[in-house]
């Protein structure tokens, strides 16, 4: 492919999508929505592929000193196919599942995925912020999907708001890195000054972590699990969530070169790892597991970047998508056929429809971390990284690893469980308490799922040799490989707490039922401040300033009556006086006018009226008369003058 068609792809890869669901959102052509959602996703994986093959650049002017530009390298060209490809297998199972409002969902899918492929493909802090914007609003309406039920807008809005508080530390990055001169190109932010590095760090970390769930931020993802489940199949596996620990691989150079950054999100991605693990094992939701697990297993990720095994934790990221994806959807198809996701009314779900129990049960083995599936060897290429850096951090990924079984163990007991005839009626009647199930699981919604359990099976690869060695070099690391020693006891622990849960049913432990009180501590720390604090703000506005208002505006009544009481007692008696006067003026020179000016000029116009006359008189058109005229005048003219001698 030549340049100018890889360029050409990598524009479209971004627009395509973002064109098409803008178009599906605002027209809603219900009856064309499906087909046309499926041939673009289609053709945006196709497109994704090209350009993972190609690693094209592109950029077109921003803003001063910076371009929005876009590329393909090593990182991007691993997770770019994966977001496609999952956004495409998740939108076929979805033509099965949403009968409703298919324009708007689909529309909605696909923005939300372009967001995912900008994010993916940036390579500049403008259009890292433009996709995260996209991301977060397309997640807010999709997890309020069905808007006429409170709850699920009410934890779309919880789930929009944490992230958008730490979204904030994004901007206080990208205001860092203005003002440490490193510029805005994601690959030149540790050349920024010493003292906002520091700053840009803190600002990616905290916005990372909120985006990837990890503490203390984990609990909006509970609050997610409201949405349709294709939603939460696509949020939880290749997009939003995937994109938090995706940003911190990215940024990986950043972290190491303060020498603070990197230890702590290896540590708190370590520790999201053992508590949301022990909060996945307390849940009696399906989906609520899933949701935990999903920050616990972005916690190897995180711990990952935070070490500087940016391969394994691409590896870990891409395997992790295809396993989760996968187990979301198995629980969403559940979920319509029998109208329940609670474990309980769960039992025997593998049994009644076969197709989709082997496929969950392969994401299932994949998520507990059992050989040769895909989870278990980039889990082990994060932890042999931990081994060599730290003893105590290996401990607690290994613990977390652990946890990761046994949840996977209790999910794969509950659905394959038999059901004794007793039991029955108690399993019964969580049957349809959620929705009315349809008892029936079609082909749109079964196919999916074998082609994510493949993934399940296979992505592990990517953290083996050769292909580990490949991915590592090409990221510019060293090969690490984890000893066999090691991934033989992690299997083996995998196995080992497999047949315990088998034997014995796992703890469920009560302190992380509630997502350790997460979201009780943030409304008693921030809202509850915040609260009182506008309540305060709201009584000082009351007592002070609204008085204060008041009190000016009754002074200002107050001179207002005065002026008016002038007004009428003196502006308005003199105006009256004046025009009183004028009046009286006014007739005294009417009168004037009536008799002297009038009277003048009738008198004088009778006189001129009477002259008229008598010079008519001698007119009487005879010559003779004329000359006799003539002669009297001259006469009287000569007597005169003879007078006067």
């Amino acid at each position: 492919m030549s340049d100018g068609s890889a360029q050409t792809a990598l524009w479209l890869l971004v627009l395509v999508p973002a064109l098409v669901g803008a178009f599906l959102v605002v027209a809603r052509p219900e009856r064309v929505a499906v087909p046309v959602s499926l041939l673009t996703a289609a053709l945006t994986a196709a497109l994704a592929l090209l350009v993972a093959i190609s690693g094209p650049q592109v950029s077109v002017p921003f803003m001063a000193g910076t371009d929005l530009a876009l590329g393909v390298d090593a990182l991007s060209a691993l997770v770019v196919p994966t977001v496609a490809v999952v956004t495409l297998l998740v939108l076929v199972f979805s033509a099965g599942e949403i009968g409703r409002s298919r324009g708007r969902f689909h529309g909605l899918m696909l923005l939300f995925a372009s967001g995912a492929l900008l994010t993916a493909t940036a390579q500049t802090l403008p259009g890292l912020l433009l996709a995260w914007e996209v991301m977060g609003a397309t997640s807010f309406a999709l997890i309020g999907f069905w808007w006429h039920e409170q709850h699920r807008v009410s934890a779309g809005t919880t789930a929009f708001l944490v992230t958008r508080a730490a979204d904030v530390g994004l901007y206080l990055a990208a205001g860092a890195a203005l003002a440490g001169g490193g510029g805005l190109v994601l690959a030149d932010l540790p050349a920024a000054s010493e003292g906002w590095r520091h700053v840009l760090a803190a600002g990616v970390l905290v916005a990372a972590l909120g985006k990837a769930a990890q503490l203390p931020f984990s609990f909006w993802l509970s609050r997610a699990m409201e949405g349709p489940s294709p939603v939460s199949a696509l949020l939880h596996s290749a997009a939003m969530v995937a994109m938090g620990g995706y940003l911190l691989l990215r940024t990986e150079p950043l972290l190491a070169a303060t020498g603070w950054a990197g230890p702590a999100a290896a540590w708190v991605g370590a520790t999201t790892a053992l508590l949301l693990g022990a909060v996945a094992l307390a849940q009696q939701d399906l989906k609520q597991v899933l949701a935990a697990s999903t920050a616990a297993q972005l916690g190897f990720v995180v711990m990952g970047a935070g070490l500087g095994a940016v391969g394994g934790g691409a590896a870990h990221l891409v395997a992790h998508a295809s396993t989760k994806a996968l187990l979301f959807l198995a629980a969403g198809a559940w979920l319509s056929a029998l109208g329940t996701k609670q474990l309980a009314g769960l039992r025997g779900a593998a049994r009644r429809w076969s197709l989709v129990g082997v496929a969950s049960t392969v994401g299932a083995l994949s998520l507990a971390g059992v050989a040769p599936l895909a989870l278990w060897a980039t889990k082990d290429a994060v932890l042999a990284v931990a081994l060599a850096r730290s003893p105590w951090l290996y401990a607690v990924g290994l613990a977390a690893a652990a946890l990761s079984a046994a949840y996977s163990g209790r999910i794969l007991l509950t659905v394959w469980a038999r059901v004794p005839a007793a039991d029955r009626a108690r399993v019964a009647q969580h049957l349809d308490e959620e929705q009315e199930g349809t008892r029936h699981v079609g082909r749109l919604e079964t196919l999916p799922l074998l082609a994510l359990a493949l993934g399940a099976l296979t992505l592990g690869l990517l953290a083996l040799p050769p292909m580990g060695d490949v991915l590592a070099r090409a990221l510019g690391e060293q090969p690490v490989h984890p000893g066999l020693a090691e991934m033989g006891a992690s299997a083996a622990l995998a196995l080992a707490v497999l047949a315990l849960v088998r034997w014995r049913p796992a703890p469920r432990p009560g302190w992380a039922r509630h997502w350790l009180g997460l979201e009780t501590a943030v409304r008693a720390v921030v809202v509850g401040p915040t609260l009182a604090l506008a309540r305060a703000l709201a009584s000082f506005d009351d007592r002070v300033l609204d008085r204060a208002v008041g009190a000016a505006a009754a002074g200002a009544v107050g001179v207002a009556r005065r002026a008016a009481t002038f007004d009428d007692r003196v502006l308005d008696g003199a105006v009256g006086s004046g025009s009183r006067a004028t009046t009286r003026l006014a007739r005294v020179a009417a009168r004037a006018d009536e008799r002297g000016v009038d009277g003048a000029v009738e008198g004088f116009a009778a006189r001129v009226r009477r002259l008229a006359q008598v010079a008519r008189g001698p007119q009487s058109g005879q010559l003779h008369h004329y000359y006799v005229q003539a002669v009297a005048v001259l006469a009287v003219g000569v007597l005169l003058l003879l007078s006067v001698r």
